[in-house]
Parts: structure tokens; sequence; C-alpha cells
């Protein structure tokens, strides 16, 4: 994994490639390019990757093409036609010849990418081949050159040969950004499920008086906080934080600052032309058709596919771990990595650059917070987070149970109240949004230890609950309808779902409530009309907090979170949801293209963990998994079972996993991951919380009411504590740090 960070400046048609360019660094210069100019960009663009240098310790590279000219900003002064800047956090090639941006045989390709690529041998060798049959531009069947042994350099490659087609070959978690100056286009791309964050904003460009010239440019980065060193003043998005665009759509917190969807790919030319175009999109198959496929096909076929997912993912040049949990996500990972290691002499990574962790000065120190259980011998090991017992939130006695069936090394980090309180500010920093659960400090920290221990790579459990149907809040849209599509093995009885679906929907408002969330009443709104009906669409709007100041009500009146859910699911989508799809898999299909890319891989996922340098892989978004799970019925994902009158969720990947995970963990229930929410008055998080949410610095941000929030902090600490009150408090707390560490303009009606 890498960082990115580009600029395009727009309304220049003129414009040559740069010649003899090598990978990684060089200079760009010729006599029509004052030098001062280039050095003036080049120091803007290097000052943009420090502010991602966690993305990359490992170097820096840039490109930027010969036609440097004057585009004056108020800073920077200077600004290119083109500029790719790139950090890099060496996985595969460690050599020089690894180093980024990559370039085109003819020097008119240039790229930059952050992720991995999977299987990247195998689509070497067919690229070989394909670029040695003779042609037109290249009759004597030379196949094409490769300068490296980096999976990243496929993307030059792929584009060379297939053009905008290249990205269906793309197998991984990636974001990249291709400059054609054949065509001046520019193309930035993310993945299938948004894994990897790419962000872009627009500015306009000013002369040395700080007057608008009538010209812009793009910014594209893989985090916001690359564009301060550019120029970018953020200004909150109000509406988008009313109507949850930032978590829905391709808004963020920041007026005019957006997310690349996941799955599609961006095209811009310097005229100024901008589209968006989708190049991958989950299917599930239409309900009215029957399945034929028997129980044990389905599980096999599943089994397989998670296999291959976990054994291509387990390939780098560098030591790779694995997160472990108590649950049964990242405890099937784990037990297939044991299984294939064991089985099938698979390497996990280099692990030989990594001395045996049981010589840290760190395990079993009781002085410590890092604790180890395993043999010296094994090749296997897993980090995991453990908060107090007494708390009720801690695994890490189940995923203790799990390494010792394994024999895997077991690392975990204990997180006490303390150190949840000294990690907060950064966490909101590197997350760049808030979140109302203190889940993401404890994802920051565990990312602290294979850092600590000489890891760059971690397989984790992300996407199963997504995939497979592992959430409780997807059981009465289960229960919606009928499984018509595999009625011989679904063994609800009509009467029986009907009556489940009440209990269901019922029960579901009561267990959000509880954690001090708001699922609703269930009634019927347009939002749901929209989506056949689904109540997924009131779960995921559940923690929207009633914070907000009256003028941005008057200001935006028309603010509803489901609506933006609802409206931000693709058309064609929308008529396959009213038509064609079972009322399960449209609910998740809204899930993962809302809460999976914004929060469940930006909080949990990349944000947390790119800011400790950890490149984490994700097997259950494998696309050739998903593609196959996506089409199996909704009753494998959840399943009834009579006897006991109780459902299964992830039925299926309990029984595909069976022979890898422990009877415990086959039976177990699902239970979110999250963070305490009682904490009690006087405490390290009472105090860091009390001292951010003051009236002068709600005042600052200027969109949030103080009497709907003066109070707050008291209530939500202490034995009487109100987790409403606390996930509130949380959440305007990371405003004011998002506030201080940006420098964002206190926000203010029109």
């Amino acid at each position: 994994m890498c960082g990115i960070s580009c600029i395009l400046s727009l309304a220049n048609p003129s414009r040559q490639p740069s010649q003899g360019q090598t990978n990684g660094n060089g200079t760009h210069t010729n006599g029509n390019t004052p030098s001062s100019k280039h050095d003036k960009l080049k120091s803007d663009l290097y000052a943009s990757l420090e502010a991602i240098r966690h993305r990359g310790p490992d170097g820096t590279g840039h490109w930027i093409s010969d036609d440097c000219r004057v585009a004056i900003l108020t800073p920077p002064p200077f600004a290119a036609a083109i500029a790719l800047g790139h950090v890099r956090l060496s996985i595969n090639d460690l050599s020089p010849t690894g180093a980024q941006p990559f370039h085109s045989p003819a020097h008119n390709i240039h790229a930059v990418v952050n992720g991995e690529f999977y299987d990247y041998d195998n689509l070497r060798a067919h690229l070989e081949i394909e670029t040695a049959k003779p042609t037109k531009t290249n009759p004597n069947g030379e196949p094409y050159p490769f300068t490296s042994r980096s999976d990243s350099e496929l993307v030059v490659a792929l584009y060379s040969h297939y053009g905008l087609t290249f990205t269906q070959y793309l197998r991984g978690e990636f974001a990249c950004v291709i400059y054609d100056a054949r065509k001046d286009l520019f193309i930035a791309v993310r993945d299938r499920y948004g894994i990897k964050p790419l962000f872009w904003t627009m500015q306009e460009v000013k002369d040395e008086e700080g007057r608008h010239t009538g010209e812009k440019r793009m910014l594209v980065a893989a985090e916001m906080k690359a564009f301060l060193p550019l120029g970018w003043e953020p200004e909150w998005d109000v509406r988008s934080l009313r109507e949850g665009g930032w978590n829905f759509d391709t808004r963020t917190s920041f007026m005019g600052v957006r997310k690349i969807r996941p799955g599609h790919y961006m095209t811009c030319q310097s005229s100024g032309q901008i589209e968006e175009r989708p190049y991958w999109d989950a299917e599930f198959p239409d309900k009215h058709v029957h399945d034929p496929r028997t129980p044990n096909e389905m599980i096999e076929g599943v089994r397989s596919r998670m296999l291959d997912a976990v054994r291509l993912r387990l390939r780098a040049d560098v030591p790779i771990g694995i997160y472990l949990s108590g649950g049964i996500d990242s405890s099937v990972i784990a037990g297939m990595v044991a299984h294939l290691v064991r089985e099938q002499n698979v390497s996990v990574g280099c692990a030989s650059s990594v001395s045996d962790v049981t010589s840290s000065s760190k395990v079993n120190d009781p002085s410590s917070d890092i604790i180890s259980t395993a043999s010296a011998s094994s090749r296997i090991t897993c980090f995991s987070i453990a908060f107090d017992e007494s708390s009720g939130y801690d695994e890490s006695a189940i995923a203790n149970r799990t390494a010792e069936h394994l024999g895997v090394k077991y690392i975990k980090k204990l997180m006490n109240e303390a150190a949840l309180a000294e990690r907060f500010e950064d966490a909101v920093w590197h997350c760049e949004q808030h979140n109302p659960d203190l889940n993401f400090v404890g994802k920051f920290a565990l990312s602290e230890v294979p850092q600590e221990e000489g890891y760059k790579v971690v397989l984790t459990g992300e996407g199963a609950d997504e995939i497979f149907a592992g959430y409780p809040l997807y059981l009465p849209d289960y229960l919606r309808e009928p499984d018509r599509a595999w009625e011989e093995f679904c063994s609800l009885p009509e009467s029986e779902r009907q009556v489940q679906l009440r209990s269901a929907e019922g029960v579901a408002r009561e267990q959000y409530r509880a954690i001090g969330a708001d699922a609703g009443d269930g009634s019927d709104s347009v939002a749901r009309r929209m989506l056949n009906g689904i109540s997924t669409v009131d779960s995921m709007a559940a923690f929207q907090p009633d914070v907000f100041a009256s003028w941005t009500k008057e200001q935006h009146p028309e603010c509803d979170p489901q609506t933006t859910i609802a409206s931000s699911v693709d058309g064609l989508a929308r008529t396959h949801i009213a038509k064609n799809w079972h009322p399960l898999h449209a609910a998740l299909y809204v899930w993962s293209k809302g809460h999976l890319p914004n929060i469940f891989l930006t909080c949990l996922g990349d944000r947390t963990e790119m800011a400790h340098s950890i490149e984490a892989r994700t097997p259950f978004l494998d696309h050739f998994l998903t593609e196959y799970v996506n089409r199996l019925p909704p009753s494998v994902k959840l399943r009834w079972l009579p006897k006991e009158r109780r459902f299964v969720e992830k039925w299926i990947l309990r029984e595909a996993a069976r022979p890898f995970i422990t009877e415990e963990l086959y039976l177990r229930k699902k239970h979110p991951y999250s963070a305490p929410t009682r904490w009690p008055k006087g405490g390290a998080l009472h105090r860091l919380l009390g001292g951010l949410v003051t009236e002068e610095s709600v005042a600052a941000l200027g969109f949030v009411a103080w009497e709907k929030v003066g109070g707050l902090v008291e209530v939500a600490f202490g034995e009487e504590a109100d987790a409403k009150a606390l996930r509130m408090v949380l959440v305007v707390a990371e405003w004011v740090v998002l506030s201080r560490r940006f420098g964002v303009a206190r926000a203010r009606a029109w």
C-alpha cells in the first residue's frame, strides 16, 4: 500500500510528454520550463506527500510533465499541467525497480498506484503472450518490456494493451491514477468495494496578486490532508453532515471534496470535461428463478474460492500477519492460513525477515501492554486487541483459544481507558471523519502492534458480514419475502415467516435503542418505497446526531439521511431491487454502497491501518469470491433451524469454514466489533471529551447548537451513563478535533 497525490491543471490543451524517464524520481525540465517553477511545484508536491508519509515511509517518487506553466495560487504560486506524486510502502519488489511512478516504454503513459494486485504472475504471463502478437503498432511482435517485479507495473501494461477495459483484469484492493499524454487523458480508478480511498477536489487558479485567472486545477489524493500543502482551504459541508452524504454518497465532510465511487473510474481532460463511469457492480440472482444447486455444491464452491482468496494474499516480499478477534470471520482466515501452511507448504510472505516474536523485549513482560502466547517454531502470527474483561466487549479470550487450537503465535494489545484517550485525537485526524463509536480508536491502536513487531502486511476479516449477511439488522429484510429460489431446502413455513418478521423488526429497533441509536419506528417512507420496503435504511441512519443549529435546518430543510441512501443507489440497481432481487440481497447491496466503504473500510480499515504503515488485505472482498456468494440463494446466508427455532447468520460460511475453526466459533452468534460505552466520571475519557466539547469549541464549529450539547458530557459518563449522549459527545468532539487539525473555518448561514 502507498500514498498518492496528483495535480491536473485544466484549460491547457498543448502538452508534450517527457522523454527518457525511468521509474521513480526524475528531473523533468526543458528549455521552455523555468527550473524555478518546476522546483517550486516539486517542493509543493513533496510537501503534499509528506502529509501522508505514514502511507509510504520507504520512498518518494514523482513525475511532472514538461509544460510546467504559471498557474499562480495563494499558496503555492505555481502549478503544472500534470504532476504525479507517490510515497512508497515496499511490499513487492523491494528493489529500486519497484519505485513509482511507472512509465510506458514510449514514456507517454504514466501511473501511480496505491494497493495490491493479486495473481499478477499469471496476468503478467498472459500479457507477455498477448502483446507478443504482431500488430500494426508492434509488427515484430515484441512482448511488453516489464522493468520490475512489482504488481503495480501491470497497470501501465494493461492500459497500454486494453485501454479503459484494463479495469476488468484488476483483482485486489487498489486506487490508481494514469495519465495518457497521447490523448491528454487523466484516469483515476478505485477498487470494486472501496477498500482503498481516493479523493478529489477542484481549485480556482489565481495570479500573483490573488486574482482568479479563470483556470482551474484538479487535486487527487489518497487522503484529504494531502490537499492542505497545495493551498486547499477546507470548509464544512453542513448539508452533507446533516443528511449523511459523507457516508452514503460521494460527498465528504468538507465542501467540494468528493470520493470516487467504488467500482468506478473517473476521466478528465485539460478542457475540464469530467466523467465518472462504473466498471463493475454487484449482481444478485432473480428471486423468481429456481436455483438447482445442492447445499454441498454451494458449500464446496464457497470453500474453494475462499481458500484461493486467502492463498493469493499470502504472497509478499515482507512478513504477513493476521488480525484475530473472537469472531468467526478473522478466525476463518487464521484457520485457512494454518491449513495452507501445514498442508500445502504455502509461505506466509517473507517471514524470514522478522525475528521470532518471542525474542521481543515486550513480549510477556509484565510491565508491557503486549502479551504473546505461542511456540517459537510457529510460522503464523496473529494480532488482537483486548478491552477490560468487565466491559463486556472483550473477545480476546476466545481469540486466545483459537490461537492455541491452531498453534500460532498470538500477540494482543491491552486497551484501557487511558490508552483510548491518549490515541483519540490522532485516530480522528487519520480517519478524517467522525464516528459515533470508539471502536476506531481500538483499531488504530491494534495497528501499532504489527508495526512494532516488524510486520507490514496483515490479513483481516472485513467484508464477511456484508457478503454473507452477518449483521442482525439483515434478518427483517430476509423475512420480508419468501425465498422462492430455494424452496425445497428452505425449512421456514410461510406462517412462521410472517410471525418471525414482526418479531425481528421489533427486536432490531430495541437493540439499536439499547446501544444509543434510533432505528425509527418502521413506518413507511419514500426512501423505503424506493428500495422495496427494506428496513436496512432505518438501521444505516440510526446514528445521525441531533445536535445541529437551527439555521442549518432553515437553510437545508429537506435533509433526510434515508432519502440520501436511497437516492445514491444506481437507478438500474433500484429497478432490480424493485422487481428482481430478494429484499435480503437489496439490503446487502445498499449497505455495501454506504457503510462498508465509508465506515468499515475507512475508520475500521485503511485509515487506521495505514496510519501505522500497515497494509491490510481483505480475502472476503475478493470479487471472485463475492460474485459467487452474491449468486447464492438468501436462505444459505441466513438459515432457519426449525428444531432450535432460531436463525443462523452466515450459515454457508460456517459450513464452508468448519474444517478450519473450533466448534466454539462454529456455534457462536455474531457480536459486532464495538468499544465499551460505559466509562467512569473523572476518568481519562471524561476529562478528554470535557476539554474538547466546550461552549467555545462548539461555537467555533458554527453548525452545532450549544443548547443541545451543553451538559451532555456529564450525562454520558458515570453509573447511569446514557449511551446516546456518549455517541453524540464523541461526534461533536471529533468535529472539534478535525476543525483544529484541518484549520476549518467556522460554518455560517448563507
